[in-house]
């Protein structure tokens, strides 16, 4: 086994766990579920039956990533952030039958390369988190995030625009529409349907 799993955790015989992945104590991974490398599933976090995560992914303590989402490379998902599957939630049918696992079809959230959820958000599904965006603590997402997007508030409404460091991005005087890292240079350009690109992108 070249991955680390400990005996508290919770692991079904048919979830795929990627070589250098820690799952630590008291975490749930259900049936089918793949996990990419060098992933970290933090204490009492669950990931559903057939959730899909891929390398170098965070799932930080007491996080719930329902089914279907899926996570792509390099995200972060902070400690309580709720990912959830139901659009239309009720434990009853009309007539006040409970609904089983058929009575429902799930909906998910897909979170791109590099994005980061804050501590305690929660992803109402369906919504796409875009690629290096970044939901502040506590937001409640209930619409797409665009890429590079910082949102924040209930419900989550964009603020600014981050790079691929994390850190908020400043428009550059005299140049409407390029926005700069101030840790890195890197350059971004905003297009005219309002989303961000990076320079190289942009062309």
């Amino acid at each position: 086994m070249n991955y680390r799993v400990q005996p508290t955790a919770q692991v079904d015989e048919t979830a795929e766990i990627g070589a250098g992945s820690s799952v630590w104590e008291l975490a749930q991974i259900r049936e089918k579920a793949r996990l990419g490398e060098g992933c970290v599933v933090g204490r009492g976090a669950y990931i559903g039956t057939g959730v899909r995560i891929g390398d170098n992914v965070k799932i930080q303590n007491y996080a719930l990533v329902y089914e279907p989402a899926e996570l792509a490379d390099g995200v972060f998902v902070g400690p309580a952030v709720v990912l959830t599957n139901d659009h239309n939630p009720r434990s009853v049918d009309p007539e006040g039958n409970q609904k089983r696992g058929g009575d429902w079809e799930a909906v998910g959230v897909t979170v791109a390369e590099g994005a980061s959820l804050g501590a305690r958000s929660v992803c109402v599904a369906p919504v796409r988190i875009g690629r290096w965006a970044m939901v502040a603590a506590g937001a409640v997402v209930t619409k797409d995030v665009p890429d590079f997007a910082l949102v924040v508030g209930v419900p989550a409404r964009r603020v600014g625009w981050v790079g691929r460091t994390g850190v908020k991005l400043v428009e550059r005087a005299g140049e409407d529409g390029v926005w700069e890292c101030p840790r890195t240079g890197e350059l971004y350009r905003e297009t005219a349907d309002g989303t961000l690109v990076e320079a190289t992108e942009a062309g």
